[in-house]
């Protein structure tokens, strides 16, 4: 049966599912769109529990769950990017907590507090992944991790990583247990260059908010670096300054 009209129950409620968090929460489940994007889902071990998909944009191999065709015209106004290879997938969300990371000993591990721009928080974790940081913790979390643009310009990566929402108290008890050396990134006369501190034994680096930084709560509670500029700009776009921090905790585990 092929589902050509916004009216259709279904489509209805892959429609609430796309643009509200909370709809998404209260089903538990995430909305994956785009080929690439579902086979990571898929590879990193998601539970899917149906599809949507068009068979005049998607070339990819058919999965095996449940699958509901759509019209061509209908999946251009329910697809977040248009018609982007004609695939959403609907996959079963999985609650992970800190409780369920158990770090290794040159484990390290980027923190955002209470990031609020889905893009940032996206390209974050693709640089997390891409220069090989153990985990990703957002405190005070203000965006959902599965909103569509976190999906999107994070190309998936997201499936792959290990990432948790905490307080700001739960993960510093998290960092104290696991004795972890912690950087601040305050912007402060006492601030150290990054790459002057070992950041190849057990690290973990805080990133504050895009518009204020980090919050009080993070003062005294560890080392304070920065990343040296030779420009007249005294800050960098948060998931710059983090690609960068990333780059320099796998610039110093090669040179082991």
């Amino acid at each position: 049966m092929l589902i050509e009209s916004l009216q259709n129950e279904k489509i209805k409620r892959l429609t609430r599912l796309l643009t509200k968090n909370q709809e998404r929460r209260k089903a538990g489940v995430f909305i994956v769109e785009g080929q690439q994007e579902n086979e990571r889902a898929l590879e990193f071990g998601n539970l899917p529990e149906e599809y949507y998909i068009c068979e005049n944009i998607f070339k990819g191999k058919l999965p095996t769950t449940k699958i509901h065709y759509v019209s061509e015209k209908l999946y251009e106004k329910i697809a977040y990017r248009g018609t982007t290879e004609g695939i959403i997938g609907i996959y079963k969300l999985e609650s992970r907590t800190l409780e369920d990371f158990k770090p290794k000993k040159d484990s390290a591990i980027i923190i955002l507090e209470s990031v609020e721009k889905p893009g940032n928080l996206g390209a974050i974790l693709r640089s997390c992944e891409a220069f090989g940081i153990n985990a990703l913790i957002v405190t005070d979390p203000k965006t959902d991790f599965y909103n569509p643009n976190v999906i999107r310009s994070s190309v998936g990566c997201l499936f792959g990583m290990n990432i948790f929402q905490a307080s700001n108290e739960e993960t510093l008890e998290f960092l104290k247990i696991n004795e972890y050396q912690i950087f601040t990134t305050f912007m402060s006369d006492d601030a150290k260059h990054i790459q002057e501190k070992d950041l190849k034994s057990k690290s973990a680096i805080l990133f504050g908010t895009e518009h204020s930084g980090l919050s009080d709560f993070w003062k005294q509670k560890g080392e304070n670096v920065l990343i040296p500029m030779a420009g007249t700009i005294d800050s960098l776009n948060l998931s710059n300054a983090a690609a960068i921090t990333c780059y320099e905790i796998l610039r110093q585990k090669l040179e082991k």
